[in-house]
């Protein structure tokens, strides 16, 4: 028996408005997230900027063709051009994009075709020639935004500013590179430390994440100071100074700038801060917040801002010095028993509460005391003690940054 006819309310085109979410979730994956090495970045890497796109642009096209009616180049770039100019601010290769793009539309057709009924093959046609038109609309506007975006005046103002926050960083002499960068220099900046956690091996996929982190962080820092924010960043680690203008007052504006930057670049975002700095100060300032951030970081803080009395005592007991590798040598005895060294740092993590301490090693409680005793014999110190435990905390944070 023959398939009916499909009715207005069932049409191809009203099939595949009706499923568009998942196909336009599907286009992602067949298009950027299969192409290497976009393929190797995280999971949903270009989902928050990319899909929104896929599903208005194609929306958009669907209906259009229902309209039997074309979008036009205007209308197409409305939709690509701003992803297309992230991507080109990302130096993501232009070939990758178009092969990616292509596979989406390769996606999308193969989707109409297995929708197909008997008796659509008009409507297929239709919807194949609409596909084609918007392949070339979404070339040329691809093609055009990465010209553009390299012969940029926008890209050699950023890099003007990076050399003006280098310069300063640096001690040098900054007035020609202030006029050039059109970025008056300020009496006093707040000092930003920014290190993002994890650390990638150096791979192509790397490479993207760190130029998107720099475009975000770039964006974000110059929406905290009305784009006075000098930045330099390789996405996993750098400093950015904002322009302050008063000597008294905390800077309001970092406050939740750890948590947006974690949001925004999918990663653990550490930043410490000094602020209303001199000028002539800020080698000396930067230093200090890498190294607060640094601290943060490698002793498992939670992520976020941190200024130097969050971690005075911590930032003290790594001053250069005798006293210093005298204090990491008292638990030299246990880094050939790491469970013993484990067994030290819970204790000292969870103090008198041993359940908790002991679930977190997965051992038996009995274990975590015998293993405490150990430490005592091994180092001659007990950790049960309360001035002990002081001082055998100092060891392990000098351990943590310095033997590694």
């Amino acid at each position: 028996m023959p398939a009916a006819a499909p009715t207005a309310e069932t049409t191809l085109l009203a099939r595949l408005l009706t499923r568009w979410p998942q196909i336009a979730e599907r286009m992602l994956a067949d298009g950027l997230g299969a192409t290497p090495p976009a393929a190797d970045l995280p999971a949903g890497h270009f989902r928050p900027e990319v899909l929104p796109a896929i599903y208005a642009c194609g929306r958009a096209v669907l209906q259009a063709i229902a309209e039997d009616r074309r979008l036009t180049r205007d209308e197409v770039s409305a939709y690509v051009a701003p992803v297309a100019e992230r991507h080109a601010e990302d130096r993501f290769p232009l070939p990758i994009l178009l092969e990616a793009i292509h596979g989406s539309a390769h996606s999308v057709l193969s989707e109409a075709v297995a929708l197909a009924a008997p008796g659509e093959t008009e409507q297929l046609v239709q919807i194949g020639s609409g596909l084609l038109d918007l392949l070339m609309h979404i070339n040329i506007t691809v093609m055009e935004t990465y010209v553009e975006v390299g012969q940029s005046i926008h890209n050699a103002e950023r890099e003007a500013r990076r050399e003006l926050c280098s310069a300063l960083l640096r001690g040098r002499p900054a007035e020609a590179l202030s006029a050039r960068a059109d970025a008056p220099l300020a009496e006093r900046y707040t000092v930003l430390a920014i290190q993002v956690r994890p650390e990638e091996p150096a791979t192509a996929a790397a490479d993207l994440l760190a130029r998107r982190r720099i475009r975000i962080a770039h964006r974000t820092l110059d929406a905290a100071s009305n784009g006075a924010a000098l930045v330099s960043f390789d996405g996993s680690t750098g400093i950015a100074l904002l322009p302050q203008h008063s000597e008294t007052e905390p800077d309001a504006r970092t406050a939740t700038l750890a948590t947006e930057l974690a949001d925004k670049l999918g990663a653990p975002t550490y930043l410490a801060e000094c602020a209303a700095v001199p000028r002539a100060e800020l080698p000396q300032a930067a230093a200090e917040v890498a190294e607060l951030a640094t601290l943060a970081r490698v002793l498992g803080r939670t992520p976020g801002l941190y200024r130097l009395d969050d971690l005075l005592l911590e930032y003290q007991l790594t001053r250069p010095g005798a006293a210093r590798d005298r204090l990491a040598a008292r638990i030299d005895p246990l880094l050939r028993t790491p469970h013993l060294l484990e067994a030290l740092e819970a204790h000292l993590r969870f103090g008198a509460d041993r359940k908790t301490a002991s679930a977190h090693l997965h051992v038996h409680p009995n274990t975590l005391s015998y293993r405490l005793r150990r430490v005592g014999e091994l180092t001659g110190i007990d950790p049960a003690e309360p001035n002990n435990s002081r001082l055998l905390a100092a060891a392990v944070t000098v351990h943590r940054l310095y033997a590694r």
